[in-house]
């Protein structure tokens, strides 16, 4: 299906790597399974691309050309960025020194953000009300997170010769816990961790595995798990305390949300902007011939 803007073709390519950009990024978020979104997800994927072609396109038209130097100072940071010019040039999957196309690709940016500054970036700074406005209606963006204090007996499988013996020595374990037994004297008589390291503190989801974290968030305080595994080994823990996530005080996040709010109009005037742009552009979106 050939896409044109203002005559310009969109390689296939382009628009297919768009598409599975944005149809992984669901996939992650668990919100689509096999095809049923696939026609949504294509367009999205031309709404972006078209939005780019006709920023690039207008920024060619309006904006100058960077000089070299600016070019250059560029290339050096997106290679920092990348982790060097070898990585640098594998992520773009170009034999590194090929230059020519790289270097035309930064100016095309560079011309697109200077346009995209110049049309949305100058926003008016937020007042005080805006801010408590906002701060009230997306309560729920600016909570502490919620943490959990446990401890826990571990088994290495590693040098493990008879799991089936570690399982029945973890069961004991917690059928001692269960009926009273003090955890920490457990851990000195089972775990293969020393005991400093039995308590492991505060931790937010995110921060340890997810499998112990699927476990523990899920407990109550002085709740015994079962016995559960991980790619480390066999584990049993005992929630300690629980910190249930609390409003955030307006003045720590004061000024996150003043810039939040200028993003936000930022981002509403490109919009407005491309939908000009849209407006006066022949754009062209028809099934191939047979």
């Amino acid at each position: 299906m050939p896409l044109t803007i203002n005559g310009e073709l969109v390689d296939a390519g382009l628009l297919d790597a768009e598409f599975s950009q944005i149809k992984a990024h669901f996939e992650q978020q668990a919100n689509v399974s096999c095809c049923e979104r696939d026609d949504e997800f294509m367009g999205y994927a031309k709404d972006n691309i078209i939005a780019r072609v006709l920023l690039s396109q207008k920024a060619k038209e309006t904006i100058e050309d960077p000089s070299a130097e600016s070019v250059d100072l560029h290339l050096e940071k997106l290679k920092e960025e990348y982790g060097g010019e070898e990585a640098f040039y594998f992520k773009l999957g170009i034999a590194p020194g090929n230059e020519e196309q790289v270097r035309k690709d930064v100016m095309e940016s560079m011309r697109v953000d200077s346009l995209i500054e110049e049309t949305s970036g100058d926003v008016p700074e937020p007042n005080d009300g805006e801010i408590e406005d906002y701060y009230k209606s997306e309560k729920d963006s600016f909570m502490t997170p919620e943490k959990v204090r446990s401890m826990h007996i571990f088994k290495s499988l590693q040098q493990a010769e008879n799991k089936e013996r570690l399982f029945a020595e973890m069961r004991e374990a917690r059928k001692s816990a269960c009926a009273g037994t003090d955890f920490m004297d457990l851990v000195r008589e089972h775990s293969d961790k020393p005991e400093e390291e039995a308590d492991l503190g505060w931790y937010k989801r995110g921060e340890l595995m997810d499998e112990f974290e699927l476990i523990t968030f899920s407990m109550e305080v002085g709740e015994i798990s079962p016995v559960f595994s991980t790619q480390w080994g066999m584990h049993l823990a005992k929630l300690i305390e629980r910190r249930c996530p609390e409003p955030i005080p307006l003045e720590k996040v004061k000024d996150e949300i003043r810039e939040l709010i200028k993003a936000e109009n930022r981002d509403s005037r490109l919009k407005s902007y491309i939908e000009k742009l849209k407006e006066t552009a022949t754009i062209k979106d028809e099934p191939e011939s047979d």
